[in-house]
């Protein structure tokens, strides 16, 4: 019986033509092989492709590595602790930073070994590493449960001894890591909270055999001495370290936000380079090693790259920008669906871009389902405008943390204008057990908005601007412009500049069942000119 023979068809369907007609031009393929000039052609092309992967995908990475860089620069050493003790404000360019709570940051080096922090009490911390990946949640979310704790940080590859005992220990996938960390308000007083801080937070470099290691370790030689040991190095071992160099950053110029240019790959190749090479997911390192940076190897793109490279960031920072001002409806973000401009990416993401939060009630924790794909623009989405990153942030628990909503548009839609005026009114009963919160952020740095008004804030604390009147009704209306409307409390304005666009960040600390159900729900930002 003679073999049926592969048909026509189904040879052209898998056969690449002689010219092929592409966005790219046409490319020929003489034979089968592309010529010198489609080879060129294509090869552009790819390395474009990577360049912009490269720029979207490491977002997070570059955005942890020009915080550090903004630190140094302005004289804030590794282990140095940058206070807010008066709040942060425009001076600080920090992603959608506010002026709401006392900020302590503070970025801790590991490259020579495990190293100790005790975080103070009542504070709401999250410790994330070089990539801006989740480690912990020392405070208030983690396990100290906001008493303070002692916390041991164990960078990778570490194989030393450790303690029996006494810390939090958490391993690392990079030797430097950043935490971040949150005090609220006392009777709309911050000093209560600033000297709790400094009380509170000491950093210091573990010593093994010392606390949290029992003589019987010691002398069944579990673990080795670093020291000839008596009585007093005993003693020593419980000595408190010295509290860290506190450096205030109220008024404080600091730049932490990530260049849009073609300088953008430098930093990505100082920070890979500066980690591990396992440190970096291989995807993300795939297409980085594509255009020249991986670790190990110099980063010295040529006249043609370079100028790949700066076309790449060009499409990469406006890709970003497009996700971040724009997200289609159907990827989830828009909390009250397509008609509304409150949008949330995280709420539909998760912390991980890949699982939804799960559904939390008193049936338990229900996990939601996810099909196993990242997220990729609600990734570019968060980065592009905030910081750090913890399951906290997703976390649905009524009374816990803290909720954000983020308009980028009035109600029909349009870009927000420095020069107009607008007003956003909120129902009654607004649902935020602790206090909410209203902050302007300048469109091109994506900090807080600088205006003669200083905090460009409104909300529930009569610090540091005074608290926002509710209406006679129970609502409360918050204005949006360059001078404040007759009759508005001056609590209740936040200031514009003409000529710049700006959006908006609802934060609602310790949100209420309400706003997880969505029963509460705010009015949209409605244009008044």
């Amino acid at each position: 019986m003679p073999h049926e023979r592969i048909s026509p068809q189904v040879v052209e369907s898998l056969s690449t033509p002689e010219r092929v007609e592409t966005r790219l031009g046409t490319l020929e393929f003489p034979l089968g092989v592309p010529t010198d000039e489609t080879a060129d052609r294509v090869y552009d092309h790819l390395d474009r492709l990577h360049a912009v992967r490269g720029f979207l995908d490491a977002y997070s990475g570059v955005s942890m590595w020009a915080a550090r860089k903004g630190f140094l620069d302005a004289g804030i050493r590794d282990h140095d602790v940058l206070l807010f003790s008066e709040f942060m404000d425009p001076e600080t360019l920090v992603l959608t930073g506010n002026a709401d709570t006392v900020y302590f940051v503070t970025f801790l080096d590991l490259t020579e070994g495990p190293l100790v922090v005790d975080v103070p009490p009542l504070s709401l911390c999250f410790l994330n590493d070089m990539w801006f990946r989740w480690v912990a949640d020392p405070g208030m979310a983690g396990p100290d449960r906001g008493a303070g704790g002692t916390y041991l940080f164990v960078p990778p590859g570490h194989d030393g001894p450790l303690p029996e005992g006494g810390y939090f220990i958490q391993r690392t996938r990079t030797t430097r890591l950043m935490l971040g960390g949150r005090a609220f308000l006392e009777h709309d007083d911050p000093k209560p909270s600033v000297e709790r801080i400094k009380e509170g937070l000491r950093i210091d470099r573990y010593v093994p055999g010392y606390y949290g290691t029992s003589i019987g370790e010691i002398v069944t030689g579990g673990t080795a001495p670093p020291l000839p040991w008596t009585a007093q190095t005993w003693t020593a071992a419980l000595h408190r370290p010295d509290p860290p160099r506190f450096v205030e950053g109220s008024g404080r110029a600091v730049n932490t936000v990530p260049p849009a240019d073609a300088t953008y790959f430098d930093l990505v190749s100082e920070l890979v380079h500066d980690q591990p090479a396992e440190a970096l997911d291989p995807e993300i390192a795939g297409a980085l090693a594509a255009i020249g940076i991986a670790k190990g190897r110099p980063f010295e793109p040529d006249v043609r790259m370079r100028k790949i490279l700066t076309e790449a960031a060009a499409v990469g920072n406006a890709t970003a920008r497009t996700l971040a001002c724009r997200p289609r409806p159907e990827e989830g973000a828009h909390y009250y669906g397509a008609s509304s401009r409150w949008v949330n990416g995280l709420l539909a993401s998760g912390y991980d871009f890949k699982t939804p939060p799960a559904d939390i009630s008193d049936r338990g924790v229900e996990p939601r389902p996810s099909d196993g794909a990242r997220m990729l623009n609600l990734r570019t989405w968060w980065w592009y405008v905030g910081v750090g990153i913890s399951p906290a942030f997703t976390a649905p628990l009524p009374g816990i943390g803290s909720q954000y909503l983020f308009a980028f548009a009035d109600r029909q839609d349009r870009a927000l204008d420095g020069g107009r005026h607008y007003r956003l009114v909120l129902p009654p009963d607004i649902p935020a057990a602790r206090f909410w919160s209203v902050t302007v952020y300048d469109n091109q740095t994506r900090s807080m908005l600088s205006t003669p008004q200083r905090y460009p804030r409104a909300g529930s604390q009569d610090y540091p601007t005074p608290a926002a009147v509710a209406d006679a009704d129970g609502t409360t209306t918050v204005h949006f412009g360059p001078d404040r409307p007759d009759g508005v409390p001056e609590g209740n304005w936040i200031q514009t500049t003409p000529d710049r666009g700006w959006f908006a960040v609802l934060r609602l600390y310790s949100p209420l069942q309400p706003f997880f159900d969505k029963t509460w729900r705010p009015g949209e930002i409605e244009a008044q000119d």
